[in-house]
């Protein structure tokens, strides 16, 4: 049901009125404040004046040339709808470099949200509403100020127009109302979403009177209002975006942004293949790149300009919750349908060998979609886990509650003939058999024949000796790369047999979860619930986590939901690091403290002196 909007007047007053005196009697803790902590109190204080992660005196000036890969580019300027493939550094939640939120999220708590758009936070005990009070000061780029009316426009535009992520994240709001030009309510349906004033704060603000009469739906390349810390500056269709700091951007001084986007110019280049943009880097066409192939990190990183300090290659540890990447089934597709099938299907897959060979040992095996963080399982479920199962026992896998979840592991020399013959085992209980070399359906005769999809030829090397374990147990898996569009745009209406996917966390899980796993997502194209799951008691786990109270509650929810999504078989899981690879032209200063959650390279700034040391010694070739 979409939200009513009211705005102010004589009616609107009234319902208000109404509405802050059936609170008072429910709720007479009502607090107004700076910040809000999804548990607890936030770790700031109504008088700080910067996180500890940033340098409130960094340096500002010089340009940041970053480097995107993708085959296909980009087509769209609105990171906020479903059609085409929008450029980078635009966003779709929080804050961008162009657009703003009401509110802002620190880096180094697990989750609190801290006013930005926002002034000030107001919200009862109960958690049933939220008031943001807007700053004064905001404006968009075009001098502006940004209203409640603003706030009211963009949530009925996302929740109406914008990819379904909205209409998901936010379906709990019932009524949205502009109490004044700086004032505006969200109220919540009945229930215990307690995350929802925290997440509604993570909307963008998009100015109405630019929006209003534009299709909003319409992809291209003109250039949109925004109000963040950076203008977009210049676009090259599909090649280049860059992005200009604004001298008076209005919320230079707030304590969230001090020490925080130092650099005047941001560019990002687009480039076709990981190896033309490395050698794009070490030749000095970009500053800094985050690796993601292990091969690529223990090959590629080394010369002449790395060992005179001039390049650094730097593992800078963190505490991501990793997620989950993997091999992802669809299970729309009717050989997948069987979760027998999907666990065979993982005893093909030799990770040890794959790490050993293809990673250089760089990689642990994942076994939690929560991995790196304390809400993954692990073990057999605790009593308060237990309290929670057994309410769904009979829905439920029995080895949820006997068994410790492990993928299959194997000796790492190639020899899986063992695990093949679990596989073999797994799949004739569901109907299957050889039949002149090929693995057949006992029904149905057809072969079992699927194709898994990609985008980047990074992960072919992994695919095909999975493929020819496969071919063991009479399985034809094709191997099919598209280019980045085709791929996003198959991915987004289940085009696909299997992917390799990734399910990232937070150290705060939410209403999220609906979108990666619930059943009204499934067959809503363009949701992150590639899988296709549908199973009722997922929905019902995932409504406990949203609605817990504690950081206890939310760690007990959470990991009986992991167990469910893993003794279910959706994914075949890959493997993790706990680091972030970078390299870069060493012409950097950086705060002394790094987050807990990330790099969080918009506190780092040029340093003069190494970026005049880099510019004399770049005449010399590397070698």
């Amino acid at each position: 049901m979409k939200p009513t909007i009211i705005f102010h007047s004589l009616f609107a007053y009234l319902l208000l009125v109404v509405a802050f005196a059936t609170h008072a009697t429910e709720n007479t803790d009502v607090q107004i404040s700076h910040g809000i902590a999804m548990h607890g109190a936030p770790k700031y204080n109504e008088d700080f004046t910067h996180f500890d992660y940033a340098n409130p005196d960094a340096p500002k000036g010089g340009t940041l040339r970053l480097a995107v890969i993708s085959s296909g580019g980009f087509d769209s300027l609105n990171p906020f709808i479903v059609k085409g493939i929008s450029a980078a550094g635009m966003g779709y939640l929080g804050t961008s470099y162009l657009y703003e939120s009401l509110t802002s999220r620190s880096q180094d708590e697990a989750f609190t949200e801290y006013g930005r758009i926002a002034e000030r936070i107001e919200w009862p005990q109960d958690r049933s509403w939220v008031t943001f009070h807007l700053n004064p000061k905001a404006r968009f780029h075009d001098g502006k100020a940004i209203t409640s009316s603003d706030v009211a426009f963009t949530f009925d535009l996302l929740t109406t127009q914008g990819h379904p992520l909205y209409r998901t994240y936010y379906k709990n709001v019932k009524q949205v109302t502009v109490i004044d030009e700086r004032s505006i309510r969200f109220d919540f349906e009945a229930g215990d979403n307690r995350e929802l004033v925290l997440i509604v704060g993570q909307m963008p603000i998009l100015p109405k009177h630019y929006w209003e009469g534009r299709d909003f739906n319409k992809t291209g390349m003109e250039m949109p209002l925004g109000s963040g810390p950076y203008r977009i500056e210049s676009v090259d269709a599909g090649r280049s975006i860059s992005y200009q700091r604004v001298e008076d951007y209005w919320g230079a001084d707030l304590p969230i942004n001090r020490g925080h986007y130092n650099f005047d110019e941001i560019r990002f280049d687009y480039y076709r293949d990981d190896t033309v943009a490395i050698e794009a880097l070490r030749a000095g066409e970009y500053d800094y790149r985050e690796e993601n192939s292990a091969r690529n990190w223990a090959t590629l990183y080394s010369g002449k300009r790395f060992d005179q300090g001039l390049m650094v290659k730097e593992a800078i540890p963190n505490s991501n919750p990793t997620g989950m990447q993997g091999f992802v089934y669809n299970t729309r597709r009717d050989l997948f349908t069987d979760a027998r099938v999907r666990e065979a299907l993982a005893y093909a897959f030799d990770f040890e060998w794959t790490n050993k060979n293809l990673f250089y040992g760089a990689y642990t095996r994942t076994e939690s979609y929560f991995s790196n963080s304390e809400m993954a399982s692990s073990g057999l479920p605790s009593e308060r886990e237990m309290a929670l199962l057994t309410r769904y026992k009979d829905q439920l896998p029995p080895r949820v509650f006997t068994e410790t979840y492990h993928p299959p592991k194997t000796s790492g020399d190639g020899n899986i003939r063992r695990n093949l013959g679990k596989a073999m085992r797994l799949l004739k209980e569901a109907g299957w058999e050889i039949r002149n070399k090929r693995l057949t359906n006992i029904s149905s005769g057809k072969h079992f024949d699927f194709e898994i999809l990609l985008a980047s030829p990074a992960f072919e090397r992994i695919a095909l000796p999975f493929k020819k374990n496969l071919q063991r147990l009479g399985i034809n898996m094709d191997v099919r790369m598209v280019d980045t569009q085709q791929y996003i745009q198959r991915v987004r209406s289940f085009d696909f047999d299997m992917i390799v996917g990734g399910f990232g966390q937070s150290s705060s899980p939410g209403n999220e979860q609906r979108d990666f796993w619930h059943s009204s997502q499934a067959d809503l194209q363009g949701s992150r619930n590639q899988i296709g799951i549908k199973n009722p008691v997922i929905d019902s786990l995932i409504d406990n986590l949203i609605s817990a109270h504690s950081r206890e509650e939310l760690i007990t929810a959470t990991r009986a939901l992991d167990r469910v999504l893993l003794w279910n078989f959706y994914v075949i899981p890959n493997w993790h690091i706990t680091s972030d690879r970078v390299a870069y032209w060493n012409k950097f200063g950086r705060p002394a403290a790094l987050p807990k959650y990330g790099v969080s390279l918009d506190t780092w700034w040029m340093d003069p002196d190494k970026t005049t040391r880099i510019y004399n010694a770049q005449a010399t070739p590397d070698s």
